[in-house]
């Protein structure tokens, strides 16, 4: 269960109650192996250069007839073309409580996560699963603790999968970060299907649109 807490660190992007009414929209449902534990919506509305993403995470992972593990995230950032212009979030994992800020102050881009300031490059990037140009980086930040992680990408070649009941052609891709290790689904127009993780348990947690 640790490992599936971990993973839910690099599964968010920022914070608001309510969604914007228009936009682009991607709602998947959240699997550990075959049995579905929640969910995790995202909403982008983007107006020429700028755009913004609102996104909402509920995990609820039961054990018998107990609540074993519960995650609530809320995430919303602000861009300017390809590069992070604000963030903010808040995550509740499991009890344990996390908030991130981020801002562009002169030529940095200044997180706060609770008492500290951390100076990042100007142009950062988040995990920002919807925006195939993520696949390009070298560091991308954490946006529920505010890490900036080194990762490596690896294009694995043309699969297909199941999106919504029908056979998609797709690319897939390879995403490692430290003990994380993430494949994710892209349509050749640079869509995003799906993505997978393996757990260190050896279950698979798996996000599926339907």
């Amino acid at each position: 269960m640790k490992q599936l807490c971990a993973l839910a660190l690099l599964l968010g992007l920022l914070t608001t109650p309510a969604f914007a009414s228009q936009g682009r929209e991607w709602r998947f449902t959240a699997y550990l192996d075959d049995t579905a534990i929640g969910y995790h919506r995202f909403v982008l509305v983007e107006n020429g250069p700028q755009s913004e993403l609102v996104s909402e995470a509920r995990f609820n992972v039961k054990f018998l007839f107990f609540n074993a593990y519960r995650y609530a995230h809320d995430n919303r950032e602000r861009w300017r073309g390809d590069c992070l212009a604000n963030i903010e979030s808040t995550t509740d994992d499991n009890g344990k409580a996390y908030r991130v800020r981020g801002a562009p102050d002169g030529n940095a881009f200044i997180l706060e996560t609770g008492t500290e300031q951390t100076p990042l490059p100007a142009c950062p990037m988040t995990f920002a699963y919807w925006n195939p140009a993520f696949l390009k980086q070298s560091r991308l930040l954490n946006a529920q603790t505010g890490e900036y992680l080194p990762v490596s990408v690896q294009a694995l070649g043309a699969d297909t999968i199941r999106v919504r009941g029908e056979k998609r052609e797709a690319q897939r891709y390879r995403l490692q970060a430290r003990e994380f290790d993430i494949e994710l689904w892209y349509s050749p127009s640079g869509e995003w299907l799906a993505l997978d993780s393996l757990t260190a348990s050896g279950k698979r947690l798996r996000y599926r649109q339907l």
